[in-house]
């Protein structure tokens, strides 16, 4: 479903009579939906809602794009807490990804309350100039990037099957463009044995925990050969309910990190055969259970990233170039299909590391509210930038005319 200007508070602004315009367009457009963007931000923040379970945040999402004259698509993504929503009929179509989900306890410890209000405020100002610059504005409400990765999900139910470029903020300390992540997955592992009492009887019995030991041992002797950059994490979860019962089961979360999607697969298959080897070794039966999708590492388009940093650079903002790995995201995914950036807008936390209660005091502060504002407007002007430049349109419009 497209929809066209709202006859209430407007379609997101003022549509500029000329190209050179529309910066101001946008910065206009910012002021005027100002006061919902801020509240969409301390509004998720003081109620965060863990990975799937966003249904207040989605809600609220959707009420400030209906707001803003959106339509919604029909039909809508099968998971209960994502969206699709657009704005326009142009050819070139501008994704916003909307990440709303929390921590267990410690909240949003990694500010996605800012990363949706952010992608929700450049969503209604590019609306302001969509008509103008012939853009679809779709917005994608993606839950569960902390967890399972919903927008893996959206992109297997051809969400983005007709996106030309897209785009998310990312809160942070420090204002970075460029960078990339690591790709992910994680693993529950199960192990099961038999049980026999540990005294009378303990032939009887195949002991489960010694599998988990076992592999252990062989994951920690891989790790040399391993790719460079490659991170294995693993922790018991369960091994044994007495000890003078021979463990009948077994249990490990594993997350494995590599540099690349390839390099992942790699150690995937090494880790494999050491959970294997102790299957092997005890008897044991081996259930590997992947928990959400894996993620693939980010990829940040050239053009879009130096727009993006001189339209925050005209704010003010000090916005450096880096092409480390940072964490892990399902952004990644997006990236591999469609030219995408996922910069980090910044705003002082006094020293706290994201997943942290420390970060997460800071979410709704005056810093983060600037960041919000300032990383709605760099999203939409990197976007601008593409579209009037015919080079880039045809570029990024080749993916989608293919």
């Amino acid at each position: 479903m497209t929809a066209g200007p709202s006859s209430g508070r407007g379609g997101a602004g003022v549509v500029p009579a000329a190209r050179g315009d529309i910066e101001s367009a946008l910065e206009a457009a910012v002021k005027h939906w100002e006061p919902e963007i801020l509240d969409l931000s301390h509004a998720i923040h003081a109620d965060p809602e863990l990975g799937g379970q966003e249904f207040r945040a989605a809600k609220r999402a959707r009420r400030v794009l209906r707001m803003a004259g959106f339509g919604f698509d029909a039909p809508q993504p099968a998971q209960p807490t994502a969206f699709s929503a657009r704005f326009g009929s142009g050819e070139l179509v501008v994704a916003l990804c909307v990440e709303y989900d929390a921590l267990p306890a410690i909240g949003h410890a990694c500010g996605h309350n800012v990363n949706a209000a952010s992608a929700v405020g450049a969503a209604l100002a590019l609306a302001a100039v969509a008509e103008e610059l012939s853009l679809t504005v779709k917005v994608l409400g993606t839950p569960a990037e902390e967890t399972t990765g919903g927008k893996v999900d959206l992109i297997d139910e051809g969400f983005f099957d007709d996106v030309s470029l897209a785009m998310m903020a990312h809160a942070a300390a420090k204002d970075v463009v460029g960078g990339s992540s690591l790709a992910m997955c994680m693993w529950d592992v199960l192990f099961e044995g038999r049980a026999a009492h540990a005294a009378a009887a303990p032939s009887e019995g195949v002991n489960a925990l010694d599998a988990l030991v076992v592999a252990q041992t062989a994951i920690a002797l891989a790790r040399q050969q391993l790719p460079a950059g490659s991170i294995v994490s693993l922790i018991v979860t369960e091994g044994g309910s007495a000890v003078n019962v021979i463990p009948e089961r077994a249990r490990a979360n594993i997350e494995l990190r590599a540099a690349s999607i390839e390099n992942l697969r790699l150690i995937q298959d090494k880790v494999s055969r050491c959970l294997e080897a102790g299957a092997h070794a005890s008897g044991s039966a081996l259930h590997i259970t992947p928990t959400g999708n894996d993620y693939a590492e980010l990829r940040q388009d050239a053009f879009l990233s130096e727009a993006y940093r001189a339209a925050m650079t005209a704010r003010g903002r000090d916005v450096a170039f880096s092409a480390e790995p940072v964490a892990s995201t399902d952004m990644g995914n997006v990236s591999q299909l469609v030219p995408s950036i996922h910069p980090m807008v910044g705003y002082d936390v006094r020293g706290a590391a994201h997943h942290t209660a420390e970060f997460a005091a800071f979410g709704a502060s005056a810093g983060a509210d600037q960041a919000v504002i300032d990383g709605s407007f760099g999203l939409a002007a990197a976007a601008c930038a593409a579209a009037v430049d015919p080079e880039q349109t045809r570029r990024l419009l080749r993916r989608t005319m293919a």
